[in-house]
């Protein structure tokens, strides 16, 4: 049956419509994979790539560049990575910049994720190679926190034996918190230590109102703040330390004295071991004393002589004269 015109330029639509979404399709993802733009290669290393593939997305601070074109094992701790970089892009990315591996959301495909260096760095070009972190991959989290379980397990288990104890009043917190008498013991103590601390505090307080009134003029540290004190009081001391000397002087010479005297040496050694010097002293005093005597009655038998009996009455009138003037006044 042959096929009316209307059906063969229905077809001819439908082909055409199908090749230009066909090219479409074809362009958008080889616009996506940077396969029409202008493109250079840029490679990193990882010991690990957590699932990457190829074609996978590579993004410099969130925004895509390009995508990854191979993946190639270097050995069995490296693990080389080419991608295809926009060619406009290059000079941003700096030869200090790091490659990680990441996941695009919670559960999407595995991207490059690029982290720009330092601005005083050169760009990387067509080949180099920058430096990669290795995320933490999901398997390592999982046994960390396998042990942190079990560490809390054992944590919690030691809690329990501990409070059970308490709660039986086994040891010595489980006496205190038990035993109403040692309670109570601790409420006394800690009143008293109340009561101290109050005592101190107003001691201390005390303490500073004696230093404080210290500084003034009517207390003795006052006095000895005066200059004019303080001066007195350093001539005083130069005066006792000069009265010190003087005294060191006449204490030395005693001491000479008493060692001549010890030595035999002087007047007074003569006269407290010599005897024979003593006696004369004696025998000396004796004539003396006798001879006072003979001179006293001599005088008494003048004033008996009739040649001097006038000038003794005269003497005798005039001293009970000028007694008797004295008394009068």
């Amino acid at each position: 049956m042959e096929k009316t015109a209307s059906q063969k330029i229905n077809l001819g639509l439908f082909v055409i419509i199908g090749l230009l979404i066909f090219i479409l399709g074809i362009y958008f993802i080889g616009n996506k994979q940077n396969m029409f733009g202008k493109t250079n290669h840029l490679q990193t290393v990882f010991n690990n790539v957590n699932g990457l593939q190829l074609g996978n997305s590579v993004r410099y601070s969130g925004i895509s560049v390009g995508t990854v074109r191979g993946i190639e094992m270097i050995n069995d701790t490296a693990i080389r990575v080419d991608m295809i970089i926009d060619k406009s892009i290059f000079s941003y990315i700096k030869k200090d910049a790091i490659a990680t591996i990441g996941s695009d959301g919670l559960v999407g495909n595995m991207i490059i994720n690029i982290i720009p260096g330092k601005e005083n760095q050169p760009s990387v070009a067509s080949g180099d190679e920058i430096r990669s972190s290795n995320r933490i991959r999901t398997e390592d989290m999982l046994s960390t926190l396998n042990v942190t379980n079990k560490n809390a397990a054992t944590l919690t288990a030691n809690l329990l034996k501990i409070t059970d104890k308490l709660i039986k009043g086994k040891g010595t917190l489980g006496s205190l918190f038990n035993d109403t008498l040692i309670s109570s013991d601790l409420g006394e103590t800690i009143h008293y230590l109340k009561l101290t601390t109050k005592s101190a505090s107003e001691t201390l307080n005390k303490i500073d109102k004696i230093i404080a009134s210290l500084d003034k003029k009517d207390t003795v540290l006052g006095v000895i703040k005066d200059t004019a004190v303080a001066n007195n009081l350093k001539h005083t001391v130069a005066n006792l330390e000069k009265s010190t000397i003087e005294i060191n002087k006449v204490v030395t010479n005693l001491n000479a004295t008493i060692l001549n005297i010890k030595e035999g040496k002087g007047a007074i050694n003569h006269l407290s071991n010599d005897p024979k010097l003593v006696q004369k002293i004696d025998s000396t005093m004796t004539n003396l004393q006798s001879a006072s005597l003979k001179l006293n009655e001599d005088l008494e038998a003048m004033k008996h002589n009739f040649l001097l009996r006038g000038y003794f009455k005269k003497q005798a009138k005039e001293k009970a004269k000028t007694t008797k003037t004295q008394v009068n006044k």
